[in-house]
């Protein structure tokens, strides 16, 4: 018999999982040969498992990743000079536990923005907290936020990201502003949190995009001398594969 009284106790604790576990129990005759442990256990794990559902759901709506993007699809037949055991090394997460940084270059349409989403989604799926950002945006937020006085409050909050993704960065050539919003962002982040950046430009060139000597040295200090790095190449993939997964 179902003992409702018991399941609308668990929603008003907020048991969701319990509760859905409990009604399925009750339903099935496939527990009845079950002791009262074995079912209890059954039950807690289904709770666990809710909450992480939950959890996960969570940061992912906070990263707010550009693509749906998955390490287990990602395409590792089409040439261009991606190294299959370092992204399955780096999808281990280690990275991020260790504070390190991964750089990915490469013409457009390699699939520099489908790996970082992947390595972002990978990074919420192991329980840490990722944001990811266009270069030109976070610039406009920024300016923005200086303009309102919210520009140390956000500075905070990126800070607070376990991996912080930049992508299409050096598209344009930098302020004396955003320098130093670069700047005070990697500063932040140096050592105690990972930061991905990907980038159309190889890092040799990024000193001129920067375009100052020791902001560009300060700049790349923190960001390239623990970092991973993936150097893609080869033609696009957008134009082989059309909407086909990178």
């Amino acid at each position: 018999m179902l003992n409702q009284p018991t399941i609308d106790k668990l929603n008003e604790l907020r048991l969701f999982g319990m509760a859905k576990a409990l009604e399925e129990q009750n339903g099935s005759l496939d527990y009845e040969d079950l002791t009262f442990l074995d079912r209890l256990g059954l039950l807690v794990d289904r709770e666990a498992a809710e909450r992480d559902s939950k959890r996960l759901r969570t940061r992912l709506k906070q990263a707010k990743l550009r693509l749906t993007a998955t390490i287990e699809d990602v395409n590792f037949r089409h040439p261009r000079g991606l190294d299959k055991s370092l992204i399955m090394a780096l999808a281990g997460c280690n990275w991020i536990r260790e504070h390190h940084n991964v750089i990915i270059t490469g013409p457009t349409g390699v699939g520099k923005s489908y790996l970082a989403c992947a390595l972002a989604h990978k990074a919420c799926r192991e329980g840490f907290r990722a944001l990811y950002l266009r270069t030109p945006s976070l610039f406009d937020d920024l300016a923005m936020a200086r303009a309102d006085g919210r520009y140390r409050k956000i500075l905070a909050a990126y800070a607070r990201f376990d991996l912080l993704v930049i992508d299409d960065w050096g598209l344009a050539n930098l302020t004396e502003e955003q320098r130093r919003d670069v700047l005070e962002i990697l500063e932040d982040r140096h050592g105690l949190r990972s930061t991905l950046v990907a980038s159309q430009l190889p890092i040799e060139k990024w000193h001129k995009v920067i375009g100052d000597p020791t902001l560009g040295d300060a700049i790349l200090d923190r960001l390239v001398h623990s970092a991973h790095k993936l150097a893609l190449k080869g033609d696009s993939l957008r134009k082989k594969q059309g909407k086909a997964k990178a």
